[in-house]
């Protein structure tokens, strides 16, 4: 079944039962539509709990570290990695969501503390700079950075080099996607794969599903306007947009890592995640696609109790889990 809201929107699929209860919670933390003004609140209300209060009741060691980032200016890393678990192990380098203008580097670390204490995985959490003011490629550039320093340092961080895994949600999943590309471009390290929850992929805003959430759930149309515009300034929109920061704007995927992307059949980024696989199977890299229906933007982050949400962590997962195998 579809939905329509008047004659000026499009017809657009429906937002869960269960998701669309939680709904009017969310609105209080993370409005549908967000404007410049909205940064500095956005920065607060979307911050992280106290690192203590996620990690909580998981046995993990936690260490932080001052790298250098783009323009070897100083950027803070976080690693967490089991005590359970020897040996050079797989790693995660986890880039977080919040539109390129907001987040850190804590969000989403209690849905995938599984990787660390049952896989074993080290995660890698990088504070990369935000819009509008650090532009692109200040927060490709760090992620980059970030991923040298893990090769330059796997012997003191135990980390095996052949099997390094890219993640991100949201912004975060199209830096991880650019990381992709720029690693493939600039000689390595390889990647054993690259994981792309719901990704910004595409600044010029063309897809059908970009034109169907206006004032939907969880960041529309205006909301993706205002971090593209934050991070890509005059470049918004033009030729001058590298790929690395806008992934589908790529015209060569061949090479790359295994990828596995996930996205709600009801928000903005379904089309992009789509074609996105879509350009992948046909430059011959294996891709795994999910489009959870009914699902809205981030709904395992901000519903992870549903069943539906549940259903993405547990297959989301598995995958991951596959990956990083021995």
């Amino acid at each position: 079944m579809t939905q329509s809201s008047g004659a000026s929107r499009l017809p657009r699929p429906e937002i869960d039962a269960e998701l669309r209860a939680g709904l009017a919670i969310v609105g209080g933390v993370f409005p549908p539509t967000i404007t410049p003004d909205l940064i500095a609140f956005m920065r607060r209300s979307y911050a992280s709990p106290p690192l203590p209060d996620i990690l909580q009741g998981h046995l993990v060691d936690h260490l932080e570290h001052v790298v250098r980032g783009h323009l070897g200016d100083e950027i803070v890393i976080s690693v967490f990695r089991s005590p359970r678990h020897g040996g050079p192990r797989p790693v995660t380098l986890y880039a977080h969501s919040g539109g390129l203008m907001f987040g850190d580097r804590f969000n989403a670390l209690a849905l995938n503390l599984d990787w660390v204490e049952r896989l074993g995985a080290v995660r890698v959490s990088p504070e990369y700079r935000l819009a509008p003011e650090f532009p692109d490629p200040y927060a490709r550039e760090d992620l980059f950075s970030t991923l040298r320093w893990i090769v330059d340092n796997a012997s003191p961080l135990g980390v095996d080099t052949s099997r390094i895994m890219v993640a991100g949600a949201s912004a975060g999943g199209g830096l991880a996607a650019g990381l992709a590309l720029a690693a493939r471009d600039r000689g390595g390290p390889r990647l054993c794969g690259q994981l792309l929850i719901y990704p910004m992929l595409d600044d010029r805003g063309t897809a059908v599903s970009t034109k169907q959430f206006d004032a939907v759930g969880v960041w529309d149309r205006v909301s993706n306007e205002t971090g593209w515009r934050a991070v890509l300034g005059e470049q918004y929109r033009t030729d001058d947009v590298s790929p690395y920061i806008a992934p589908a704007r790529a015209t060569d995927l061949a090479g790359l890592p295994p990828a596995y992307i996930d996205v709600g059949s009801a928000e903005i980024f379904r089309d992009e995640a789509v074609d996105y696989a879509t350009s992948l199977w046909h430059a011959g890299t294996d891709a795994e696609l999910h489009v959870w229906n009914g699902g809205f933007h981030a709904f395992d982050i901000f519903a992870p109790h549903t069943t539906l949400a549940q259903g993405m962590i547990r297959t989301r997962n598995a995958w991951v889990e596959n990956r990083l195998a021995d």
